[in-house]
């Protein structure tokens, strides 16, 4: 935890500052127009090749001479790489000798009084500083000179290791516990998966021609069930434009389906299909509008709303009524595709033109089109008919309308749909205690590190040699260091190296 003004260092500690215990050097991109410097063995990375958790994953090698073109610095494994522009705040420990770009600088020191680990473990509490002061209009980014004014509690080096070795141990078991509650949120995603996945090919519930059979009753099966919604939609046809009859399916085949069921395109099946308001929505207002963000995980999640004024002139048309299906037809290739269904809260309500409602014909539940649109079956079908328009995926409404469905008796959908919102309710808690485990490991996580650095983690020993005295030795060491020379150039914009050999104990692993 990186101090606050007026904080007492632990006894023995000494609150100092990133310029006075470290040596800081920038870096630099190589000339990318000249293609041999990329062909080198000397790793070089981006703020994208360290994670959020300081694990440095080179992706580029390049050469000495691009090292010598370029501002670009190599340091040796043991450095604290700390990212200072593009992803703002990450750290981590140079693992190997390498190169790094102008968004990083390097922290050199002598590891034998600095342990790397407390310098990278403490550093990352400085993210939120970095946040505060970074500047920059479309780049958030801090100056060399600003980190270097970053203050740094300095420990006695045997604190240091023991320090580091309790985190060890106790992140360790934590990241245990984090890995199994991960596992578990993978299988709860594949249970939800085969949940819809049975509910769509009849395998969730007893089949309602068996139930029939069995039970010596008739049934509507799904032939007729269709006849009568088309018969129905056709009476009911309250729309301005004249009726016209749905296409017919062609060659489709119920070869395969339950006994009982059938098949029908989504425009068969509802009364009406409609895009969302475009109008430019505000923070207040009366009328909600939910958008794509709003759909998560099949269910509409009514937070982060915005609004539009009761006197919309696109009202009461674009009103949502309850059971309307909104089906997202502009998204990324992953979630473009997402459906639920509105309930009838809140209300009233309307919808985005990014979202789709789908209107059901009486006789067929809004609910399990939503099931089958969330399933393996509608994601296949959405990857077949998605175009993609400048980086988005894209399902418009005639795709939609044309999309073939099953369609089982109506009682068997009332079945299916009651035992897959049982069990999703299920999921859903399990799901939402998993969220919340995470969440308390991440807060242990952060108490943690907050006792490491308040100097209440381990044991102190009193004959630690003081951090005052660690602090000179420092200095000290950093004084009889050999000096970077300054940079030299070679033709018109040409480098020399400017970091030669590490020597002494400066900066070794």
């Amino acid at each position: 935890m990186i101090p606050n003004e007026g904080t007492v260092p632990p006894q023995g500690w000494i609150c100092t500052t990133v310029g006075k215990a470290f040596e800081l050097v920038g870096g630099g991109t190589p000339p990318t127009e000249h293609s041999e410097y990329w062909k080198g063995s000397i790793p070089w990375i981006t703020s994208a090749d360290i994670d959020e958790r300081g694990n440095i994953t080179p992706h580029e090698k390049i050469t000495e001479e691009a090292i010598a073109a370029s501002a670009t610095n190599r340091v040796p494994a043991g450095s604290i790489i700390v990212v200072t522009r593009v992803g703002l705040g990450k750290v981590g420990i140079a693992r190997e000798d390498l190169c790094y770009n102008q968004d990083c600088q390097a922290l050199l020191f002598n590891s034998k009084l600095l342990d790397p680990s407390f310098v990278a473990l403490q550093l990352r509490q400085a993210v939120s500083i970095f946040k505060h002061i970074g500047r920059g209009t479309t780049i958030s980014g801090v100056t060399k000179r600003q980190l270097s004014n970053v203050e740094f509690l300095l420990a006695p080096t045997p604190e240091q290791h023991r320090i580091v070795a309790e985190m060890e141990k106790q992140f360790t078991r934590l990241d245990s516990g984090v890995v199994a509650l991960i596992r578990a949120q993978v299988r709860l995603k594949k249970h939800r998966s085969s949940l819809l996945k049975a509910a769509c090919e009849g395998s969730l519930v007893a089949n309602e021609a068996y139930l029939a059979r069995t039970q010596a009753r008739d049934y509507e099966s799904g032939e007729p069930l269709l006849t009568r919604i088309l018969n129905e939609r056709r009476l009911k046809w309250g729309r301005k434009t004249e009726y016209k009859e749905p296409a017919a399916l062609g060659r489709s085949s119920v070869a395969g389906l339950p006994t009982g069921w059938t098949l029908a395109s989504v425009e068969m099946l509802s009364a009406l299909v409609q895009y969302g308001t475009s109008a430019k929505t505000g923070e207040v207002g009366e009328i909600p509008v939910l958008r794509m963000g709003n759909i998560v995980d099949g269910r509409l999640l009514c937070d982060k709303l915005k609004y539009l004024p009761v006197s919309h002139d696109e009202f009461p048309e674009l009103l949502l009524s309850p059971g309307d299906v909104l089906f997202n037809r502009t998204n990324s290739a992953e979630l473009v595709g997402k459906t639920a269904v509105y309930h009838g809260n809140p209300s009233p309500c309307s919808f985005a033109s990014y979202l789709i409602r789908i209107r059901m014909a009486e006789g067929y539940l809004p609910d399990f089109l939503a099931y089958y649109l969330n399933s393996v079956f509608g994601r296949a079908w959405i990857a077949s008919v998605v175009s993609q328009q400048v980086g988005q995926a894209n399902v418009n409404a005639s795709k939609l309308q044309a999309l073939v469905v099953p369609v089982p008796p109506l009682a068997e959908q009332h079945r299916i749909v009651a035992e897959v919102e049982r069990q999703l309710s299920i999921i859903d808690k399990l799901q939402s205690s998993v969220v919340t485990d995470l969440n308390r490991a991440e807060c242990l996580r952060r108490s943690i590190l907050k006792q490491a650095f308040e100097g209440n983690l381990v044991p102190q020993d009193p004959n630690d040699e003081s951090a005052a005295v660690l602090l000179e030795r420092i200095r000290s060491s950093k004084a009889v260091a050999p000096r970077r020379p300054a940079p030299q150039t070679s033709g018109i914009g040409k480098r020399k190296s400017i970091l030669p050999e590490a020597t002494g104990e400066i900066c070794k692993a």
